[in-house]
């Protein structure tokens, strides 16, 4: 009997990328738990409850929304890449509004940084919500100082819209819209 193949499960030329599993938690810990990785997210490194979190979200989005986080491996090694995804977090910003878009998101360990396996594996996930979802608007958030982020969010097609702040940081709200150039 042959294991159903996973139609979430994303193959690009040098990475894998798949929904999380409880056994990428130590890495994602690791990687979420790095001064380097969070001083432009939420400015201190996870804890392990923060990261369960986290964890547990991620799979509440593709069970609920059916969409989601994916884990990003490198297909070569099997090493753990990153998070790369689409969510729903319905944050509490008034202006600009996010409701009724998917929110693209990323963030890889250190270890890959400037190898283009960001850009590769956003690019990915936002070809594979098109395929399921059709053409639609999609929106980012980024610190206005966190000129790599800027540049994937660019390299994908996210244009500013408006700015703003997100818990007290200011933010540059980003959109994707099919069509526009």
């Amino acid at each position: 009997m042959t294991t159903p193949i996973d139609p979430s499960t994303i193959d690009t030329e040098r990475l894998i990328m798949r929904r999380p599993r409880l056994e990428d938690f130590e890495e994602a810990l690791a990687m979420w738990g790095d001064p380097n990785v969070t001083r432009f997210i939420s400015g201190k490194p996870s804890t392990r409850e923060e990261m369960w979190s986290r964890l547990l979200r991620y799979v509440g989005h593709w069970e609920l929304m059916g969409f989601g986080f994916w884990v990003v491996r490198e297909k070569s090694t099997g090493r753990f890449v990153g998070e790369v995804g689409l969510a729903d977090f319905r944050r509490d910003i008034d202006q600009p509004s996010f409701a009724g878009a998917k929110e693209a998101g990323w963030v890889v360990s250190p270890s890959v940084h400037g190898k283009g396996f960001a850009t590769e594996a956003v690019s990915a996930a936002l070809k594979w919500a098109e395929g399921k979802f059709g053409p639609e608007r999609v929106v980012c958030m980024i610190a206005p100082e966190n000129e790599a982020s800027l540049n994937v969010a660019r390299k994908v097609g996210f244009r500013e819209f408006a700015r703003g702040t997100y818990k007290g940081e200011p933010s540059m709200m980003l959109e994707r819209v099919p069509g526009a150039k």
